[in-house]
């Protein structure tokens, strides 16, 4: 099958909390034209970033062509979860002419590229890009490795000691890996934040990189969309700090779904999530609380102690109206007592 007749797959990565579902759901209310469909692929089961994208959905890219992957890296379930949910997508009349795909912000985006050399795929579908999102403010203060005070001072004392930690192992493999990097959160960000970061990032790539500020999640899709990139014929330009290991999984990370009472106020669920992140080491939150008096829930995202809550939508009538948290933390440090009493209050 000749390559004109491929259809075009953005791999959209990016840290926790970078931006990438903000960035698709603007993709999807301007898609150029295009007929879109969305693969999400969460770390844990609480299906938060693809109800939000299925919210947005339009015409041109309708609820049925959003797929959600929970609970389960999307490389490491090529067989049983990536391969059948592209051939469902290609089976759709009409078919989509563009891909977007959102990794777990936990996921190395190498191994990905390396399933669309599956025999059953590899003629129907192409790379068309790798898209990196990495906030501003976090690159810049070096968030993307937990204590980092303390890992300068390992390294000054021991220079032989391996001072990376994995997140910014998974930071690095995901810039290594893109064709783009779009810097988010630029309006939060002064001047000297988004020099370091650009340094930083410019340092980390094997290659000169395109670095574009961007707020909302607005981008032009004509700069990220169609490239015509064919990634996945492009590997050995794109090193990893996992080359040469034939499987990977998550045992740097750990997720669990914690089930929280109703709440009075919202403050109340933030000032508990501050807590988690300045007591329990806890990287990421995500999920939906019940407030009291409030017919609608409220949708929870967080990364760090930097938490931000919304009203989405009102809770069905055929669904629990029952608080769930997916709570992230680097392995070893999920103390579930611990996260249950202080979510408790």
């Amino acid at each position: 099958m000749s390559d004109v007749l491929k259809v075009p797959v953005t791999v959209i990565t990016g840290f926790l909390g970078s931006g990438k579902t903000t960035l698709i759901t603007q993709l999807m209310r301007n898609p150029d034209g295009k007929r879109l469909a969305v693969i999400v692929n969460e770390f844990g089961d609480v299906g938060v970033d693809g109800e939000i994208l299925k919210s947005c959905a339009i015409p041109d890219c309708p609820a049925e062509n959003i797929m959600e992957l929970a609970n389960g890296c999307i490389c490491c379930t090529v067989a049983d979860d990536f391969i059948p949910t592209i051939e469902a997508l290609m089976e759709l009349n009409p078919r989509p002419e563009h891909i977007l795909i959102e990794t777990s912000g936990l996921a190395l985006p190498k191994p990905l590229l390396k399933a669309f050399d599956w025999p059953d795929i590899r003629s129907r579908i192409t790379v068309d890009g790798v898209i990196a999102l990495a906030d501003i403010e976090a690159v810049a203060s070096g968030q993307f490795a937990p204590n980092l005070a303390g890992v300068e001072a390992q390294r000054d004392a021991d220079e032989s000691l391996d001072h990376d930690t994995p997140l910014s192992e998974v930071f690095e493999d995901q810039i290594s890996c893109a064709d783009i990097v779009l810097l988010t959160k630029s309006d939060l960000a002064n001047p000297a934040a988004k020099e370091v970061a650009k340094d930083k990032i410019s340092k980390i790539s094997p290659r000169p990189l395109p670095m574009i500020e961007i707020t909302e999640g607005q981008v032009d899709p004509r700069v990220i969309l169609g490239l015509e990139a064919a990634a996945e014929d492009d590997l050995a330009g794109r090193p990893s700090h996992h080359d040469g290991v034939p499987d990977h999984d998550h045992e740097d990370f750990d997720s669990a779904v914690f089930a929280i009472d109703d709440l009075s106020t919202p403050e109340l669920l933030v000032d508990r999530i501050k807590r988690l992140a300045d007591e329990e080491r806890i990287l990421r939150v995500k999920g939906y609380a019940v407030i009291a008096g409030k017919p609608m829930r409220l949708l929870v995202q967080a990364v760090g102690n930097r938490i931000r809550t919304q009203y989405d939508r009102m809770w069905l009538t055929n669904e629990p109206k029952q608080g769930r948290l997916v709570v992230i933390a680097e392995h070893d440090h999920l103390n579930t007592s611990a996260i249950e009493k202080i979510l408790a209050g």
